[in-house]
């Protein structure tokens, strides 16, 4: 008996520590999920730096409650898995949503993501916030263009100045 009570307190330690760790922290609903589904969802997320576990709601809500997330602890209800993400914040529930088009059995539920609490509805609104490359991509593009104007411009008159030359 005490051998699982350990086991139980090493596992709360461990779910304790990766919501410490993680920038966001994903409830999704995976019931009605093939196995096949559920293993490309799971690889979906590797690809992406996101860890995807299942645990035991008992154990995530002591965990959850351990780091001061209240909410979260509280919407533990049914079967769930939780994605945490490390690197991008929003990598999960993006994941998550992009999976769901397809899967329809697979639900956003609720999560943390920075500190803050967001539900269903917030998560699906964050997941369409492209990523922190495709911004500064965009904002690379952005600074881009005027120079780039600038040039065809400059290029554009030297060459009608030696067209009239020419003439």
């Amino acid at each position: 008996m005490s051998k699982a009570v350990e086991m139980k307190k090493e596992v709360v330690a461990e779910i304790t520590e990766k919501l410490q760790n993680s920038s966001a922290a994903i409830l999704v609903d995976y019931r009605g999920l093939k196995v096949e589904e559920v293993t490309e969802l799971r690889n979906k997320f590797r690809e992406a730096g996101v860890e995807y576990k299942v645990y035991k709601n008992t154990l995530m809500r002591r965990a959850a409650e351990n780091v001061g997330m209240k909410e979260l602890a509280e919407g533990l209800v049914g079967p769930n898995a939780i994605a945490f993400g490390y690197d991008d914040p929003v990598a999960p529930a993006r994941i998550a949503k992009e999976f769901a088009k397809d899967h329809k059995k697979l639900d956003l539920r609720i999560g943390v993501v920075e500190g803050a609490f967001y539900g269903e509805e917030q998560l699906k609104e964050l997941a369409d916030v492209p990523s922190r490359e495709a911004l500064i991509a965009k904002l690379l593009g952005s600074l881009k263009a005027p120079i780039s104007n600038f040039a065809y411009l400059a290029k554009a008159i030297a060459d009608k100045k030696e067209a009239e030359g020419q003439e």
